[in-house]
Order: structure tokens, then C-alpha cells, then sequence
């Protein structure tokens, strides 16, 4: 009987520090999708000036604009990191047009409030990528660590399912297969 209460009592602790364990790598990665919620608001928030920097010397693409502001409306709706993920793929790929829009305009080009909006929205997008990393990286973790021997028998009955990693979007897939040439002539 001693015996059978040791074990119980071991199976026990295994299972309280195994559920803390797994508590505490929910929380890094929730904690990660947070920090990247952050960074895409101050993206978000900046995206409204730089629009309306190359409005006043590009006023006739008002395509490019309505696209922009259509994938922010929809990147600042999205909720859970697959949403996320592909709604801020959209933003990017829209935010690129309006830079190659831009590009076409030297005199925007030159204009210091346009540089230092594109100079925020690269620091931001570092930022961004930084922390992207580390959610993937606090999501693989978890992911491991519900997905091993032996909390993978329990995992699931105390609530603990897959997260899901912020992905490239399809052109940034694009970009990695393909990346950009460089030439000098």
C-alpha cells in the first residue's frame, strides 16, 4: 500500500510540475503575440502619415492608397495569429506599391517628413521581424514541449492544444525563393 501511494504521489508531482511547466510556455508565447501586437499597432498608427506624405505628390494613384487603407482596416481587425499573419502579409505587400509609387516622385523622394515616416516604418518593420522570431520560437517550444513523452498524454485534457506560428506570407515566401537582383550597370 506505501508503494502504491509513493507512486500515486510521484505520478502527482510529475503531473503538477508538468502542468506549470507547460502553463509558463503558454504564457512566453502569448506574451510574444502581445509584443508583436505592439509593434503592428505603432505600424498601423504610422501608416495613416506616410499615406497622406505621398497623397500630396501622387494624388492620381488613388488605387494604391484605397489598398493600403483597406488591408490596415483589415490587419487592425484580425485577432488570432493566423489572421494576423495573413491580413499583415496583405499590409506589407500594399505598403510595397505605395513605396514603388513613391519611388516615381523625387521630390517626395527628398521631402524630410516622407524620410522620416520611411525610416520609422523600417524600424518598425525590424522590430517586427524580431519579434516575430521570438514568438516562433516561444511557440516551437510549447508546441515541444505538449507534444513530448510523457506530458503528451495529458496535454490535451488540460487545455493545452498546438499554437500557431506567425508565418511568412506568400510573397515574402516569394522573396526567399526568389530573392531580388542587384546590378551596378
Amino acid at each position: 500500500m506505501i508503494i502504491t501511494l509513493v507512486v500515486i504521489a510521484v505520478i502527482v508531482l510529475f503531473a503538477v510540475m508538468t502542468y506549470n511547466s507547460l502553463v509558463g510556455l503558454r504564457q512566453a508565447w502569448k506574451q510574444a503575440f502581445a509584443d508583436i501586437d505592439v509593434q503592428l499597432k505603432m505600424r498601423h498608427d504610422l501608416i495613416p502619415n506616410l499615406v497622406e506624405a505621398v497623397k500630396g505628390y501622387a494624388a492620381h494613384e488613388s488605387g494604391v492608397f484605397e489598398k493600403v487603407t483597406e488591408a490596415r482596416a483589415s490587419a487592425m481587425k484580425a485577432t488570432t495569429v493566423g489572421e494576423k499573419s495573413a491580413a499583415e502579409g496583405m499590409l506589407s505587400g500594399a505598403l510595397g506599391n505605395l513605396m514603388a509609387v513613391a519611388e516615381n516622385y523625387p521630390q517626395l523622394k527628398a521631402n524630410e517628413n516622407f524620410r522620416d515616416l520611411q525610416n520609422q516604418l523600417t524600424d518598425i518593420e525590424n522590430k517586427i521581424a524580431a519579434a516575430r522570431r521570438f514568438l516562433n520560437n516561444a511557440v516551437a517550444e510549447y508546441n515541444g514541449a505538449i507534444q513530448k513523452f510523457p506530458a503528451v498524454f495529458f496535454a490535451g485534457m488540460m487545455g493545452f492544444m498546438p499554437a500557431q506560428m506567425f508565418e511568412l506570407d506568400a510573397a515574402e515566401k516569394a522573396e526567399d525563393i526568389n530573392p531580388p537582383k542587384v546590378s551596378f550597370g
